[in-house]
């Protein structure tokens, strides 16, 4: 999962990251201080597919997760990460090699979860040339509502659970040079959450297409701003392909 939070604010208690105020004080904070959910918050309420009971499995299991990205993207020491074991902490995603908490910490889920071994010629997001803070920005800018994150079913209990999920925004800002669309982007997978018995996450692993992603996010026409790496990448990968190389 992509992240989902906003600029830090000092706010009051968040409904779905109940550790989010705790020991805030003593945190090192990526960006100064808690994140402000409040955007995604409302667009994820008013976008979700499922309302679960308080307290039911899947409710459990989607705040788990939430704070879980929450940590990845707005802590900067893996001491203050509550809600995994880091002697054992692996995030894997479309079976390729396991990422360490320190090592996740470092790239950004963004990077972590886009990283690909496609061919150059049909990579239009590059990871590897990506840092943690141009990955954030990139999608901040680009989904400035904010990037919603839902579970849709569980199909098993702990320790080794496993869960649908849905994640999605509307593309109204700008995207690696190409034009906002406004229209609803989103992206569906599947989950794997190993926990502890403190239900701390042991192993988080994901599967999903990323064609699905930028499928939308690609759709938009280059800007006149667009930089000459944008525009290449975007001409050669279209050229490979006749049409946007995540589109089939």
């Amino acid at each position: 999962m992509a992240v989902e939070g906003e600029e830090p604010t000092k706010v009051g208690q968040d409904k779905y990251r109940s550790i989010l105020h705790e020991d805030a004080e003593i945190i090192h904070w990526r960006y100064g201080g808690p994140p402000n959910y409040d955007s995604t918050n409302k667009l994820f309420e008013d976008g979700r597919k499922k309302e679960w009971p308080k307290g039911s499995l899947e409710e459990t299991v989607q705040n788990a997760i939430k704070s879980w990205e929450m940590e990845f993207s707005h802590k900067t020491r893996l001491q203050d990460c509550r809600t995994i074991n880091p002697d054992k902490f692996k995030f894997i995603v479309n079976g390729r090699e396991g990422l360490s908490g320190e090592e996740l910490l470092a790239v950004g889920t963004y990077n972590a979860l886009l990283k690909t071994s496609l061919p150059e010629e049909f990579k239009y997001y590059r990871a590897e040339e990506e840092s943690f803070e141009s990955s954030h920005d990139a999608f901040q800018s680009a989904f400035p509502r904010g990037f919603a994150w839902e579970v849709l079913a569980v199909y098993s209990a702990p320790p080794l659970i496993t869960y649908k999920f849905r994640h999605w925004g509307f593309f109204e800002g700008p995207f690696k040079g190409h034009a906002p669309t406004g229209e609803l982007v989103e992206f569906y997978g599947l989950g794997t959450l190993k926990v502890d018995e403190s239900m701390r996450a042991e192993e988080v692993e994901v599967y999903y297409d990323p064609a699905e992603l930028f499928a939308g996010l690609l759709k938009g026409p280059l800007l006149p701003t667009a930089s000459p790496t944008e525009m290449d990448a975007f001409a050669g990968a279209s050229t490979s392909t006749n049409k946007c190389p995540f589109s089939h």
